[in-house]
């Protein structure tokens, strides 16, 4: 066995200049190491990767991590180092209590191929707390006929320091009276008790205040103050005497809350007040306090709180029995705790292969799982063991960790799959095991399915949200490579009320992320369930399904509907008030509805016109309508009420009742008071409509004729300033039939015309002769251009309203 040691370069001050050295070492695998308590986060622990004789490179490539049975990681690897750092504060107190040596241990575990080591780290204790005194003040009560040597015990400090760290001696304030004298117990614990070194005299010095310190031996020193108020009192003259000096009691763990641990006896000789006597505890340490309570007129000791042997397997306290003169008498109660098989043993896997090659050797470690107990003895004695008719075996490697080691070849289409059972069970009479679970898959295709992140998924929208919006994301993860993880999502085909799921919501099939296909409606539609399927790109895929439930938020999207009174179109209903109603009468209830959920469904009713307001009321929240005051034969007899219903969403939507009332004692005054207004008001609101109406058909026609008049003036008068000053050149037109064959350039015929002019140009007459040509010459006074008519061509200028009438002549 080989030992190296190393130093770690923490310094602990003691009392004396003396340096102690933390010691490293390492047997077998197994590293030590010692560390002060309250170091900082980041210290120095240990170089490991030297200690172990690892290359730093092959904590990298193995991936080394730390494994731990501890509830806190104190520590951490850091791999590219190739050292142990301090990864929380480490309180030496809170992590082992009085137990000494304090120490955790961890394991660093390395893959590829699998390496396990552990690694002790022992916690040495700083002086970081003072001795303190469960009381402010220790009372004592003294006959003044106390004898000269008489022993009074007082309260013990505790340091919850170790060592020389802890509490180390008493010092009482310097009097004339007392001495002080220290005791230990057999485990060390120091206490107190004050010796009468001069006579009391109740005459001279009724009261004491004294000082009691207790100081620690750490560096810088520690101490704890409690004031000790004595009382003098007259003549005591025997104290009480227990009857054995030490009790000793076991209590099984787990024991319940008021079970009877033992019981404490002192008598006393006086009579009287003397005589009677009450015990207390002192020098109770640790949680002992908390533990067992003593009943101080029985001496009666009980449970007062949960017993756990794995914390605490030994009580020992210091009972005081005092009489009223202020005597008392010590005793010793040693209670024993005795283990009982309450915890299981629990399993960790600390490395585990899901998927093996078929091709492995024989001996290949499959997993690496770690088996603790807390209880002690037989009862933390633990047996691993699996199936009999699985090819693996389980070998120990260090204490509490065992090897799972494949023990055949494997062959993978006979066996694609392992089911492998761990159980763990300790010795105890009544043996409790526990059972892990392993699936080890010997294959090199695709064959595993995608996992989501969730059991099922859970998400809401608000109706009337628009189309396109993202309501949730789904995730599925698989454990395969490269194109087997690819993952794709799909809707599973199926209905929601009678129509697709498709047509509500759609998923993008690379993100998972699913949108709204439309609007939803909450009052058609609530909560929309649906599948998700991830599928992976394997051949052939494998795809698992998962569970979507979108809850549909209402919204305040529709207005309170009345249902009574309902209103019609034809008739008035009236609700009658006879006219000797109290006040407070109910004439009626209006009754509405929301089909909103929540909030937005809560109604209230407020009066917004009444004829007379002063006479009716209407309930917030129940919609009645009452009478507020005496009904008098001045009221009329038809109320009319308009009631406003609101319900509570934001923002509010209302809607509105009219409610008529009839005053009167009978119903014929109603009915007639109604009918004629009915027939009055129907008659008068259709003969307005009638009436606008045809206000309204008239004032149209009479415009549009107006319109068209005024458009054909304008028309015509346009066209006669066009002819009035045209200025367009003569030019010469040839009719079809002309030819000349004389070449001389001129007609073959002779034309006549016949003008006749007035002062005003636009009223002469020009009358043309009709030539045998069967053609026409119009002439233009104002110029000398020619236009060719055909015959039986009507001319423009035939019109009636032409500034010029031309009638044709005969040619000569």
């Amino acid at each position: 066995m080989e030992t190296r040691q190393h130093l770690c370069g923490k310094w602990l001050l003691l009392w004396t200049p003396l340096v102690l050295f933390l010691i490293t070492s390492i047997t077998n695998g197994q590293i030590r190491y010692s560390i002060p308590e309250e170091m900082k986060k980041g210290s120095l622990i240990g170089n490991v990767a030297q200690d172990l004789g690892l290359d730093v490179r092959r904590l990298r490539s193995g991936r080394a991590r730390i494994v731990s049975g501890e509830r806190s990681q104190y520590a951490e690897l850091k791999a590219d180092k190739g050292i142990l750092v301090v990864s929380e504060k480490i309180d030496r107190e809170e992590l082992c209590g009085e137990v000494a040596p304090c120490s955790f241990s961890l394991e660093i575990i390395l893959e590829n191929p699998i390496e396990l080591h552990r690694v002790t780290v022992e916690v040495l204790d700083v002086n970081d707390h003072a001795p303190t005194f469960k009381n402010n003040v220790i009372r004592l009560e003294i006959s003044e006929s106390a004898t000269i040597g008489s022993h009074f015990d007082l309260e013990s400090a505790y340091d919850p320091d170790a060592g020389i760290n802890g509490l180390q001696n008493y010092v009482l304030s310097p009097n004339d009276h007392f001495v002080l004298k220290q005791h230990s117990n057999a485990d060390g614990v120091r206490f107190a008790v004050m010796i009468l070194q001069k006579a009391l005299d109740r005459e001279l010095n009724p009261q004491l205040s004294l000082k009691l310190i207790a100081a620690d031996g750490g560096a810088p020193q520690r101490s704890g103050t409690v004031n000790v108020e004595i009382s003098v009192l007259d003549v005591n003259d025997n104290p009480p005497i227990f009857n054995q000096s030490m009790y000793k009691a076991a209590v099984l763990e787990n024991a319940h809350i008021g079970t009877h641990i033992t019981t404490v006896n002192a008598s006393d000789s006086d009579s009287g007040s003397n005589g009677l006597i009450t015990y207390s505890f002192s020098n109770v340490k640790g949680k002992a306090a908390e533990t067992f309570q003593i009943d101080s007129f029985s001496g009666r000791i009980t449970v007062t709180d949960n017993i756990d042997y794995e914390k605490d397997k030994k009580f020992e306290m210091r009972v005081i029995a005092k009489d009223q003169g202020g005597l008392s008498d010590a005793s010793k109660v040693v209670i024993e705790v005795i283990d009982s098989n309450d915890n299981a043993p629990v399993i960790n896997i600390m490395s585990f292969s899901s998927i093996i090659s078929e091709d492995v050797a024989p001996g290949t470690t499959v997993a690496v799982f770690n088996v603790k107990d807390a209880d002690s003895e037989r009862n933390g004695k633990i047996t691993c063991s699996i199936d009999s008719n699985l090819p693996f075996k389980i070998k120990s490697s260090l204490t509490d960790y065992y090897n799972l080691l494949s023990d055949v070849a494997f062959d993978r289409e006979t066996t694609p799959e392992y089911n492998i059972t761990i159980t763990a069970t300790d010795s105890g009479a009544l043996p409790l095991s526990t059972q892990s679970f392993l699936h080890l898959k010997i294959s090199d295709v695709n064959d595993n399915a995608p996992i989501f992140t969730k059991t099922n998924y859970l998400a809401s929208v608000f109706e009337n949200d628009s189309p396109g919006l993202s309501i949730l994301s789904v995730s599925a993860h698989d454990s395969d490579w490269n194109q087997n993880a690819r993952t794709s999502y799909f809707l599973e085909d199926a209905e929601i009320s009678g129509s697709p799921v498709s047509s509500f919501v759609s998923i993008n099939a690379e993100s998972g992320i699913v949108n709204a296909v439309r609007s939803f409606d909450y009052e058609q539609i609530k909560q929309l369930v649906f599948t998700v399927r991830a599928q992976d790109g394997g051949s052939p895929p494998l795809s698992s399904n998962v569970s979507v439930k979108i809850l549909i938020q209402d919204q305040n999207d529709n207005p309170p509907q009345v249902l009574y009174p309902v209103q019609t179109g034809g008739s008035v209903v009236a609700e009658m008030v006879p006219r000797s109603a109290e006040v407070g009468y109910l004439v009626t209830k209006v009754v509405a509805v929301d089909v909103d959920s929540g909030q937005n469904a809560w109604l209230s009713y407020k009066l917004q016109k009444a004829t007379d307001r002063a006479l009716f009321e209407v309930g917030l929240q129940n919609g009645e309508i009452r009478t507020i005051r005496q009904v008098t034969d001045k009221d009329a007899v038809k109320q009319r009420l308009t009631v406003i219903v609101e319900d509570n969403g934001q923002p509010s939507r209302s809607a509105t009742v009219i409610v008529n009332v009839a005053v009167a004692d009978s119903f014929p005054e109603v009915l007639s008071e109604f009918t004629d207004s009915t027939h009055d008001k129907e008659y008068n609101d259709n003969l307005t409509f009638y009436l606008v109406l045809a206000l309204a058909v008239v004032s149209f026609l009479f415009i549009t004729c107006l319109v068209v008049i005024i458009s054909v003036k304008i028309y015509r008068w346009r066209q006669s300033r066009i002819l009035y000053h045209s200025s367009l050149p003569v030019i010469p037109y040839y009719p079809p039939r002309y030819s000349d064959t004389l070449g001389t350039g001129t007609l073959q015929h002779v034309y006549n015309y016949e003008v006749c002019r007035t002062t005003d140009s636009r009223k002469s007459d020009c009358k043309f002769g009709r030539a045998a040509s069967q053609n026409v010459l119009v002439m233009d006074p104002s110029s000398t251009g020619t236009m060719q008519r055909m015959q039986g061509e009507k001319s423009i200028l035939d019109e009636p309203d032409s500034p010029l009438e031309v009638s044709a002549t005969q040619i000569n």
